[in-house]
């Protein structure tokens, strides 16, 4: 019987246990691409059987964590919405690094081009984002008064961006802030930071890198940046890249 003393609390150390395995852990890090993921290609990214992969996944849609899809026999999995997403970069802000191995070249430019702009579920993330975060306040377009924050300045700017209505009545907050787990420094995100990052894809400034959550800035986008934020080259241009030809 319960007892009429008991109430409710988080139970923050059974989210701890939950994403304190590895193979959970990278599987919530994988989803912050956005996308749907079946539970054969977490398998494959984690290294793990299909067996274990599922037995994961029920833990983690049980939480509240992952939402689920079924498509006839087919089952996918993605974040259960920006909120997670924006918790799972925030702790991943908070983690210390772990040295893992480098297997080739291609692996390393990667990986460069991930901490320099990626997406962060449905806004934009690295070097780039964070840029752009203070290049905003700079130019007081946002405040942090009590917390993040668009001015009537920003709101103007929006406007000349073609961005008009960046709450588009969703009920999140038009403005959040999420700890970047590359640069340990805050981006933008919310219904603005998902705006903005629609915009740099809908305008041409950016492209997605294939399946990955990298973000490719293009010479049209590194203009406009430039152009509208001040942002220099050495922000702009990728680790490596002294061209700017992409």
């Amino acid at each position: 019987m319960t007892s009429p003393w008991t109430v409710d609390s988080p139970d923050l150390a059974s989210l701890a246990r939950l994403l304190a395995d590895r193979t959970r852990a990278a599987m919530c890090l994988a989803l912050l691409d956005g996308r749907a993921w079946s539970a054969t290609e977490l398998a494959r990214h984690t290294g793990v059987a299909a067996s274990t992969a599922t037995g994961h996944l029920h833990q983690l849609v049980a939480s509240g964590l992952l939402s689920e899809e079924r498509q006839g026999r087919h089952r996918y999995v993605r974040l259960s919405g920006p909120a997670t997403a924006e918790m799972i970069e925030s702790l991943a802000s908070h983690a210390p690094l772990r040295a893992t191995p480098v297997r080739s070249l291609r692996d390393t430019h990667r990986r460069r081009a991930l901490a320099h702009a990626r997406s962060c579920y449905d806004h934009l993330a690295g070097t780039v984002a964070v840029a752009i975060t203070d290049a905003m306040t700079e130019r007081a377009l946002l405040a942090w008064d009590y917390g993040p924050a668009l001015t009537p300045a920003g709101r103007d700017w929006l406007h000349t961006l073609g961005i008009a209505d960046h709450d588009s009545g969703t009920g999140r907050a038009h403005v959040r802030s999420c700890l970047d787990w590359t640069e340990r420094r805050h981006h933008l995100a919310g219904a603005l930071g998902a705006a903005l990052l629609t915009h740099a894809l809908a305008s041409g400034w950016a492209s997605r890198r294939g399946t990955t959550r990298v973000i490719a800035l293009t010479s049209q986008g590194r203009t406009a940046l430039q152009e509208h934020l001040g942002l220099p080259d050495e922000v702009l241009l990728p680790p490596g890249d002294a061209t700017g030809t992409t």
